[in-house]
């Protein structure tokens, strides 16, 4: 039995939204304006930046500029997992050695408790629950990678990570066909849109000005244009991430990248019992095309995973409205994973987009001769990263400004890296379509004809991804 089309709620943003309600919309910019920092992108980077300089500097004047509504985009569809991952790490290791990248993971192990705390701090109660991320293997090939992936995150110091065989994973919780898993205690679950609109609050009770409903259509050293009038500052930060293409010049700088995701109805207390996950780690799995989900507090599966990957010329969706077949391919997931859960309804599904450098490196950048700052590029791990991004601007803003100096966070590999533009259409696009059916077809063959080795198909789509 599966949910029929026209049961399942398509779209409307998230189901994070449905559950917690749209916001009132804050005014649009009134006109021309002046600040002394302008913000462009009202999700968790431009928030956190704005409330961490606020703080930093009270007087301070800075203006947030969002073309929806504060967490219309990726901070408002996202899975919930606040964890300690971070784009790009690897590579940084490669150019400025194996040290330095020790250093960026443990900032991004701090960054998860600094969220937590800071939420606590301002009475933001974002359904948050610290169960750590698990990440199971339901294959010889995915388990050999499972091993291999703890190993290297071992290496990056994280002292604290626990690997656990096919019994030990069953303890936690109940997959069909896991062999193993590995877990960190450096991770927890949240609802995306409390977090958010909690955040919004925060911020314009210390002073911020946020205009809602203020698409910027161009940015340029000391302005911001927007079609009702065009704010200066010293300061342009640029927090756009999957909506990054849309700006005047800056088509081919981040790909927006689509993820999908579905919410079942609430589960009973006795299909929760058949299945555990007491602990409500958050839960991923080792597969080339790889699933993400949670408990949520009101006790569903939220399930996402890629869909539909990328839309020709950059485009981003409007209200996240999904494909059926993706809906159809996500609850796939959900019943091999969980078998007794055949006959659960999905209540909702939707889309969003989140930002692709060309390397998959997550950046912090300040131009010092413009002005001109930028954040982003997480692909898909921007929930804590954002968070580190905006006191990292912080740091670099009050160091161009005379207010502060060097700062460990000013020092982090990530800071100020460049990154080459994404290929011209229709290559973009191809590029994109190809790899990712090349996973896909990469985990049917891992499935299909079980050994320990690796598909060469992922290989091959990892060196047209530029991961490698």
């Amino acid at each position: 039995m599966s949910s029929s089309a026209s049961s399942v709620v398509n779209g409307g943003i998230s189901f994070w939204y449905a559950d917690d309600g749209l916001p009132a919309v804050r005014e649009p910019l009134p006109g021309d304006a002046s600040a002394d920092v302008v913000i462009v992108g009202g999700g968790y980077t431009g928030l956190w930046t704005a409330y961490y300089l606020k703080k930093a500097v009270p007087f301070l004047r800075i203006t947030v500029l969002e073309q929806k509504f504060c967490g219309y985009g990726a901070s408002g569809r996202n899975g919930g997992w606040l964890y300690n991952g971070i784009a790009g790490r690897d590579r940084y290791a490669k150019l400025h050695g194996h040290e330095a990248a020790v250093r960026l993971q443990r900032a991004m192990n701090d960054t998860v408790a600094e969220v937590v705390q800071v939420a606590e701090a301002e009475g933001i109660d974002a359904d948050v629950h610290r169960g750590g991320v698990l990440e199971v293997a339901t294959t010889p090939a995915q388990l050999a990678r499972l091993k291999a992936f703890h190993a290297h995150e071992l290496s990056y110091g994280e002292k604290d990570r626990e690997l656990y065989g096919a019994r030990e994973t069953a303890g936690r919780i109940r997959i069909a066909d896991a062999v193993g898993s590995t877990w960190t205690p450096h991770g927890a679950r949240l609802h995306p849109v409390k977090l958010v609109k909690g955040l919004a609050a925060a911020v314009e009770a210390l002073g911020v000005t946020i205009h809602e409903s203020t698409p910027v259509t161009e940015i340029r050293p000391k302005h911001a244009v927007t079609p009702y009038g065009t704010v200066r500052a010293p300061y342009v930060l640029r927090c756009t991430e999957g909506f990054t293409a849309s700006l005047k010049g800056q088509k081919r700088i981040w790909l927006p990248m689509n993820s999908s995701m579905i919410a079942t109805e609430p589960l009973t207390e006795e299909q929760w019992a058949a299945i555990g996950w007491s602990g409500r780690e958050t839960l991923g799995d080792m597969a080339h095309a790889y699933m993400y989900a949670q408990r949520t507090a009101d006790g569903r599966i939220a399930l996402g995973g890629r869909g539909v990957p990328y839309r020709f010329g950059s485009r981003t969706d409007n209200d996240g409205r999904t494909q059926a077949a993706t809906v159809e391919a996500l609850r796939e997931i959900l019943t091999r994973f969980f078998p007794s859960l055949a006959g659960v309804r999905i209540e909702h599904a939707w889309s969003g987009v989140l930002g692709v450098p060309r390397d998959w490196c997550a950046t912090v950048t300040l131009d010092r001769s413009t002005g001109l700052g930028w954040a982003g590029g997480y692909v898909g791990s921007g929930v804590a990263t954002a968070n580190l991004a905006a006191r990292t601007l912080r740091d670099l803003v009050q160091r161009d400004s005379g207010q502060g100096g060097r700062t460990e966070l000013t020092d982090l590999p990530w800071v100020n890296h460049k990154v080459r533009k994404w290929e011209p259409e229709p290559f973009r696009w191809l590029g994109v379509q190809g790899m990712y059916a090349t996973y896909r077809a990469a985990d049917q063959r891992e499935r299909l004809r079980p050994g320990t080795e690796s598909s060469r198909l992922a290989k091959v789509a990892d060196r047209v991804a530029g991961r490698h």
